[in-house]
């Protein structure tokens, strides 16, 4: 790591160290152009070749059939919680959504706007520290989709699988924090959207994987154009300027995964990077892990300490032994470790010998 900090930030997050040495060089001079990335036309044949090849990668990486476009916007994720529901939820149709965090509860606020929302599963009641599972979840009647988010970085719980929709209806997906984490069955959805700043890349840029029958629907409102998806796959994701360094770090971004040996690789390194902390806790009796044990994520690591008093003062010792952004969300206290794909395992491993010592010592 030379002189860099173990980063377990939730987000932006830690970037791969090669991605950045790589970046350095073309934010000066990119392909022997005699500029920089950061100059880049976003009309220009260079950023055409970019373009081409990320959407390439991106394809390669999530074996993405041809009949999805692949589309980089802007605005978040939080934009997309509106996007969705203004394209494909009518007047008179209800929606189907998980509720499993913060950003769920937004998204679903949002959908509130357009049309009816059914909340068909929910773990509010538990501080939303599991998600919900089959018999736990109640469908509508003949829903326009079904929305869930597959990662919470807050309540730190996961989906181990997609949720079995009723027959016909499709799913939306909200990936940021832990798409391309691990395969993704691209087929099993009508829609997935994650902003890039967890796995992907730097924050300002949104990936959007749409099915092109979704695309081939007549408009059911009136929307601004930029919030329409057809018109941004009409433009190759270019009706404005894009975001061309996001594009391009994505491209360096979905390369080094490939080399890694692609998404089911990098699924077992992560798994076994949050195992490492996961056991810390359950053998400990100064630790407490917030999810429930069968809803973990393997992105983001919650935990407490006895007292909130510890908390603090494990996390300021942690950040003078070089281990950063291990706050938990603001409104929840803690701590969250999130080891995204760039973390790497000495991270994990420097992490538990801080947990060991600071529980030795203050437990």
């Amino acid at each position: 790591m030379s002189d860099r900090l173990f980063n377990f930030s939730p987000g932006p997050a830690i970037l791969p160290e090669q991605v950045l040495e790589q970046a350095r060089s073309d934010i000066w001079n990119i392909d022997g152009s005699g500029i920089g990335v950061l100059e880049l036309s976003h009309r220009g044949k260079l950023f055409d070749k970019i373009m081409a090849e990320t959407q390439d990668d991106c394809r390669k990486l999530a074996a993405i059939p041809p009949e999805y476009q692949v589309l980089f916007l802007q605005g978040g994720a939080s934009t997309q919680f509106a996007m969705l529901p203004g394209n494909f939820l009518e007047d008179g149709r209800t929606a189907d959504y998980l509720n499993t965090g913060s950003w769920s509860t937004k998204a679903i606020a949002e959908a509130e706007i357009y049309g009816g929302v059914h909340v068909a599963g929910s773990s509010e009641d538990a501080d939303f520290n599991y998600i919900p599972r089959g018999e736990e979840i109640s469908y509508s009647e003949a829903p326009a989709y079904v929305h869930f988010t597959s990662n919470n970085t807050i309540a730190g719980t996961q989906f181990e699988t997609e949720p079995a929709a009723p027959e016909g209806v499709w799913l939306a997906c909200d990936a940021s924090s832990d798409i391309f984490s691990r395969p993704i069955d691209v087929p099993q959805y009508g829609l997935i959207y994650a902003g890039g700043q967890k796995n992907l890349g730097p924050a300002g840029v949104t990936l959007v994987i749409i099915r092109e029958d979704l695309l081939e629907r007549t408009a059911i409102r009136e929307l601004p154009r930029m919030l329409r998806y057809r018109i941004h796959a009409d433009h190759d994701s270019r009706y404005n300027t894009p975001n061309v360094f996001g594009i391009y770090f994505m491209s360096l971004v979905f390369k080094w995964i490939l080399d890694k040996g692609g998404l089911a690789d990098l699924d077992l390194h992560n798994r076994a990077k949050a195992k490492l902390l996961y056991d810390v806790i359950d053998a400990s009796s100064f630790y407490r892990g917030t999810a429930r044990d069968d809803s973990r994520s393997q992105m983001n690591v919650t935990f407490r300490a006895p007292s909130e008093e510890l908390e603090e003062m494990f996390i300021d010792g942690a950040e003078k032994e070089g281990i950063v952004g291990l706050m938990g969300h603001r409104s929840v206290g803690g701590m969250r470790a999130s080891v995204y794909n760039a973390l790497p395992v000495e991270g994990c491993e420097a992490l538990v010998q801080w947990m060991r010592h600071f529980e030795a010592k203050r437990g």
